[in-house]
């Protein structure tokens, strides 16, 4: 696979990705959510301090872990993908690997500079000593000189949620009865969606991604110096 190929996936991911957290983020109200269909599917928009899938980390130092975590990453992920594409493995593996990879930068984008360029966000509550609760805002998000955080502090702009199950433990339910629950319950992005789905594609056809490797790993190609003629017999 070419890399040019590669980079147009990644380059493809990332602008919807953005595009749509932009949109998200200065179109609606913090909480907001609209119905895409019925009562199974919405757009919620919440803002995500923490890693993917709504996860929290405490504190500002947590935060700034977090993003230079994911900047570490999508610099390793970087060597890797030139480094697979050379040695020309599966075309499935690497579209997965840059679907990984895209998603990976898509939140760090937002990690690092939301905070910069927008003028409202969720903060951390000084009230607060585990670090672990965010102050919200009122209002439209707007772009602006004077953002709400500092570099690599920002927060990843969430909206998908798809709650196509809602009910009730039974009440003999270990742990959880008579509670209610939510299925599918986390709130995500385009960029979370790439690395989870790339992530499970490669779980799935692992087999067939690498069996090319393993063929040439098996039948390796031996050189000798040695000639053959007429004189030499086989014993």
């Amino acid at each position: 696979m070419k890399g040019r190929n590669v980079a147009f996936i990644i380059i493809l991911i990332v602008l919807f990705d953005q595009a749509l957290k932009i949109y998200i983020k200065t179109n609606f109200l913090l909480e907001d959510s609209r119905p895409i269909f019925g009562e199974w599917a919405y757009l919620n928009f919440v803002e995500n301090p923490g890693a993917a899938w709504g996860a929290k980390i405490a504190g500002s130092a947590g935060k700034l872990s977090l993003t230079l975590f994911r900047m570490i990453a999508v610099i390793f992920g970087t060597w890797y993908l030139v480094n697979i594409i050379k040695k020309k493995y599966h075309k499935g593996f690497i579209i997965c690997a840059a679907m990984i990879y895209a998603g990976a930068l898509g939140n760090l984008i937002d990690s690092s500079f939301y905070g910069m360029i927008f003028d409202k966000g969720m903060i951390p509550d000084p009230s607060d000593p585990s670090g672990h609760e965010y102050l919200g805002y009122s209002g439209l998000a707007e772009f602006s000189k004077h953002g709400y955080a500092s570099f690599l502090h920002g927060n990843v702009v969430d909206m998908f949620y798809f709650p196509m199950l809602k009910g009730t433990f039974p009440s003999w339910f270990p742990f959880w009865g008579d509670q209610k629950f939510v299925f599918f319950s986390p709130v995500f992005n385009i960029a979370d969606a790439a690395i989870s789905s790339g992530v499970i594609t490669v779980l799935i056809f692992q087999k067939r991604f690498f069996k090319h490797q393993d063929d040439n790993k098996q039948h390796p190609t031996v050189e000798t110096g040695a000639l053959s003629n007429d004189d030499v017999q086989v014993q």
